[in-house]
Parts: C-alpha cells; structure tokens; sequence
C-alpha cells in the first residue's frame, strides 16, 4: 500500500482513511487496498473489499478477524493504514503441532533432537 500523509486525507466530512483487506490460502493472497470514510469498521471493510464473494468459503460469523495480528471485533473502527486480516481455523491444535515437532526431533538424531531427551540418555 502506497504511503499517504494522513494529514492529506482530511478531517472533514468527506475524509476518508485508506485500508488493506488481506485473505491468505496456503498457496495464494488476495490483497485489496480501500479507500474508506472515516469510523468505517472491520465488517464495513471487508463488505466493501468484495473479498468474500472471491472466497465463498469465508463465514464471518465463525472466523476471526483482526489487525495487523490483533484480533478484533467485526464491529471495531479502523484507522488509517490498517491492514485488516481474515483468519482461517487452525487445522492442528498448536500443542500438538509442538508435540509432534518435539517427537520427530528426539528421533531423528540430530543435534537439536538431543536437547529434548533426558540428559543420561545424551
């Protein structure tokens, strides 16, 4: 997103704020950049981005948003330069994921694996 003064955007009642919607699949991006007034909330942008027509799939009465990493409420006012993000559900419970990163080091024998284990069985 091109870098804009928000001094330049104004304050009036015509000022509007600019805004990124981001959907990330595990092979591809969609990135739209808005133009919206100002107070325009999460929902308003996303509406606008037409993102969810290009992913169907999208539900956002079960998925998260937020932004820039922060989660935040469908009905939470943005600001300029904001990147508003969709975030898909977890296909691995994190802890598990861990776990089995943590096995599959143990076993493999190699320098990192070797910290995991016992330390009479270094």
């Amino acid at each position: 997103m091109a870098s804009v003064d928000p001094a330049a955007l104004g304050t009036g009642a015509g000022a509007m704020l600019e805004v990124q919607v981001c959907y990330a699949l595990p092979d591809t991006q969609t990135l739209v950049d808005l133009r919206l007034p100002i107070g325009a909330t999460l929902r308003e942008a996303i509406e606008a981005s037409g993102i969810v027509a290009m992913h169907p799939q999208i539900d956002l009465a079960q998925q998260r948003v937020g932004v820039f990493g922060r989660i935040r409420a469908l009905d939470s006012a943005l600001e300029h330069g904001d990147r508003v993000e969709i975030y898909r559900p977890l296909t691995v419970d994190p802890k598990l994921a861990r776990q089995r990163r943590v096995d599959k080091a143990r076993h493999s024998g190699s320098l990192e694996g070797r910290k995991w284990r016992a330390k009479d069985a270094r």
